[in-house]
């Protein structure tokens, strides 16, 4: 079981439906289906709020 995703900034947990912002390197596979366990592996999330407060 993974834990929940949190953002980077403020340590909030992010939750179904949020509008997140997600720090990533572009991926050099194609074709992969998994999109919530690769976000969780390889990018880091923004909240909407600690995005907005930074822009």
């Amino acid at each position: 079981m993974w834990d929940k995703p949190k953002c980077i900034e403020c340590d909030k947990e992010i939750k179904e439906n949020d509008v997140v912002f997600v720090k990533m390197r572009y991926p050099r596979r194609k074709g992969f289906t998994e999109i919530k366990a690769y976000l969780r592996n390889e990018g880091k999330f923004i909240c909407e709020d600690c995005f907005n407060k930074k822009s």
